[in-house]
């Protein structure tokens, strides 16, 4: 083989290696792992024993060893100045590729001890560029006197280069991790404030609702106690939307379906030697709390009134049922019905339980409706992907 064609194999084998070091650096997020394999190709590519990269220390004004390829201990952590009085420091101050051929007669530098230990001929150092400041300074070294040409340097400098942006990927990458580190923190401690909250306010219902029932025990006057008791009634559905969200994630949503299955139990609950059922059948529905908290006060009144009202002789059933879209529609239902003697409102009826259903209905943007029958049916139709409007 002839000169020409042995140095057209060596770029070739050069050039293979910084498209194949450039590939393993876009796989590594590692930083070390991507300078350990920098300094190993580039000794090897360029037919040296040795290799290191240096990592500029602002603080300090120096460069620190950061890794080597070929060094015996205590090499790597070495300091070097960051000024003419080394090779690294020259090519960093300069930013220009500086060569020794022979440190023996190159006496101008202040080396460290290491090079001698090591027999260290000729240097090629060149920067490492970064973003604002350089990040350092790669060197290869040999214990031999080599003649570095033009493609060795071009070599050299493409593969900096290239180690540069690996750098700065790496450098990204790290800071991307730490800020989502710092989100999940974030995320987790709103966590475990959200469910104080949660806990605190479901006591604060439970503390009031309590003292309701107090009063209720004390008050005499009968239409006080229906005042009291419809308070009391609408503190529990509310108290009941926070006892559905403990242990799940503060979210804008929760499953209506299943908060109504609970405020049904624990109106059932509520009542007194009852020969009345309560049943509930459920969908799951994803709505906003605030659309939660509307409807579970409607149905609290609508089932309250039921037992109240719909069984003289204390022996019936009710029925509550949540249906979600169907068909396509943006529009649930909900109905409460019973089998009791019938209910027919008045248009000037002055009922605050009812007049409040109708007010909160409409928040949601929904309908309230009536059907009479074989007992009484009250059904609620609103939509599932708008916001209620403020009250």
């Amino acid at each position: 083989m002839t000169a020409d064609a042995a140095k057209v194999q060596d770029l070739l084998r050069q050039q293979r290696a910084i498209a194949q070091f450039g590939s393993f650096a876009l796989r590594h997020s590692n930083l070390q792992e991507v300078l350990e394999e920098a300094v190993r190709v580039c000794a090897e590519g360029l037919g040296v024993p040795f290799s290191k990269i240096c990592r500029y220390r602002a603080a300090e004004k120096d460069l620190v060893i950061e890794t080597g390829f070929g060094w015996n201990a205590g090499v790597i952590g070495t300091v070097v100045p960051a000024d003419d009085s080394s090779p690294q420091g020259r090519a960093f101050s300069t930013g220009k590729p500086s060569i020794c051929r022979d440190l023996r007669r190159e006496n101008e530098f202040e080396l460290p001890p290491f090079y001698e230990a090591h027999g260290i001929i000729s240097t090629v150092d060149v920067l490492i560029k970064g973003n604002g400041n350089p990040y350092g300074v790669l060197e290869i070294d040999s214990d031999q006197q080599h003649d570095y040409d033009e493609h060795d340097i071009n070599f050299l400098t493409s593969f900096a280069n290239v180690l540069a942006e690996a750098v700065a990927t790496s450098v990204r990458v790290a800071l991307l991790q730490s800020a989502i580190e710092d989100k999940d923190r974030l995320l987790e401690q709103k966590k475990i404030l959200a469910e104080e909250l949660q806990h605190r306010v479901r006591n604060n219902l439970q503390l009031v609702n309590s003292m309701l029932n107090q009063y209720l025990g004390d008050t005499v006057d009968e239409t006080g106690r229906k005042a009291i008791r419809a308070i009391a009634r609408r503190v529990t559905s509310v108290a009941e939307v926070y006892d559905h969200l403990l242990g799940s994630e503060m979210t804008r949503t929760t499953d209506f379906g299943g908060y109504v299955k609970s405020l049904c139990r624990t109106l059932a609950d509520t009542q007194i030697a009852s020969q009345i059922t309560l049943t509930c059948e459920s969908d799951e529905v994803r709505l906003s709390l605030d659309i939660v908290t509307a409807l579970g006060i409607v149905i609290a009144e609508l089932v309250t009134n039921s037992f109240d009202h719909a069984f003289p002789d204390g022996d019936g059933a009710i029925t509550v049922t949540v249906r979600g879209s169907a068909n396509g529609e943006d529009t649930a239902r909900v109905t409460v019905s019973d089998d009791g003697q019938g209910f027919t409102p008045q248009a000037e009826s002055k009922r605050r339980g009812l007049g409040l259903a109708h007010r909160l209905v409409e928040q949601v943007h929904g309908t309230l409706s009536h059907r009479a029958g074989s007992g009484t049916a009250w059904e609620i139709n609103f939509p599932v992907a708008r916001e209620p409007v403020a009250a």
